[in-house]
């Protein structure tokens, strides 16, 4: 499999270019963990490339999954390098924060025409980093947000919690839960406390091409769910440039991926595994694995379409 590195201060963005060995002039931005060169990745990497597509995947940095006013023009640096070496067309899927990314960066860069957003919610967050604070694994960062343009920071919805009761609240809506991890607290507090500013909203108005809003009710991060049914009341509301699909399903979990990209990581035990992680994957087997199974079939599908759309 043919490897291109990128590096952040080098080539203006951090990511590795996966060629499809089939060859492909279509290619998709892959936002699949806190490396592109993670297990995690590497799967996503696979999944693209059955379904006809190069793979691109970036990340803030390595080894890095905190976001702090990361640069958008990054993803612009990405889309030339790719017109420069035979892409002529340019899609973009992430999940979980990376969701957000994924819609945030296809409305600023006309280019990308195809966008899966998947446990994204529609408004952009304070910036958080990871690692170890104070015996916290994840903190806000304050007066910044997670992604940036021309130098300034985005609007963001500032965490009602700031260090360390943020991770301390994580911790205590874990405890019991049956999730590995539980913070939708963070959300639905943070949104109780005062409205959403228009200008903390992703303009996903201004996306082009196919967009599929894809999140479950079920998941123990934030309101996935809630926050697709409102992207899809704000573009029923508003002029906008792109066909979609709003998913928000009842059963799923956080891993609302193809289902199979999580057997390729997975491809002994997938279901056994899952209702270690999420309480939902333990409660609702069968229906979370037809969730995945569906948006497997659907983002497939659109891949084909898109590929041969002249």
């Amino acid at each position: 499999m043919k490897k291109v590195l990128f590096d952040n201060d080098r080539d203006g963005f951090y990511g590795t270019y996966y060629e499809n060995p089939n060859g492909s002039d279509c290619t998709v931005i892959g936002l699949f963990g806190d490396d592109p060169n993670d297990y995690m990745a590497k799967c996503g990497v696979k999944w693209l490339h059955k379904n006809g597509v190069n793979a691109l995947c970036m990340s803030p940095g390595k080894k890095n999954y905190s976001h702090v006013n990361m640069p958008l023009e990054r993803y612009g640096a990405a889309i030339e390098w790719l017109k420069a070496h035979g892409s002529r067309k340019f899609g973009i899927m992430g999940m979980s924060t990376a969701g957000m990314d994924s819609l945030v960066a296809a409305s600023y860069f006309p280019d990308i025409t195809l966008t899966f957003g998947l446990t994204a919610s529609d408004f952009v967050w304070q910036g958080f980093e990871q690692g170890k604070k104070d015996g916290c694994g994840e903190w806000p960062v304050p007066d910044a947000s997670t992604l940036s343009w021309k130098g300034k920071p985005l609007p963001y919805m500032p965490f009602v919690y700031q260090h360390p009761e943020y991770w301390h609240k994580i911790q205590e809506e874990t405890k019991g839960s049956g999730d590995f991890m539980r913070s939708t607290c963070l959300f639905i507090d943070s949104e109780n406390a005062r409205e959403h500013s228009e200008d903390e909203m992703i303009k996903i108005e201004n996306i082009h091409g196919k967009l599929f809003l894809i999140g479950a009710d079920d998941d123990s991060f934030w309101e996935a769910g809630k926050y697709v049914r409102r992207m899809d009341k704000r573009l029923k509301e508003r002029p906008h440039k792109c066909e979609y699909e709003a998913l928000a399903y009842e059963h799923g979990t956080h891993f609302v991926l193809p289902e199979s990209l999580l057997r390729a990581a997975l491809p002994i035990g997938l279901k056994f595994v899952l209702r270690f992680v999420f309480r939902a994957a333990k409660e609702y087997p069968d229906e979370c694995e037809q969730t995945r199974k569906d948006i497997d079939n659907r983002l497939s599908a659109a891949l084909k379409e898109w590929i041969s759309d002249q």
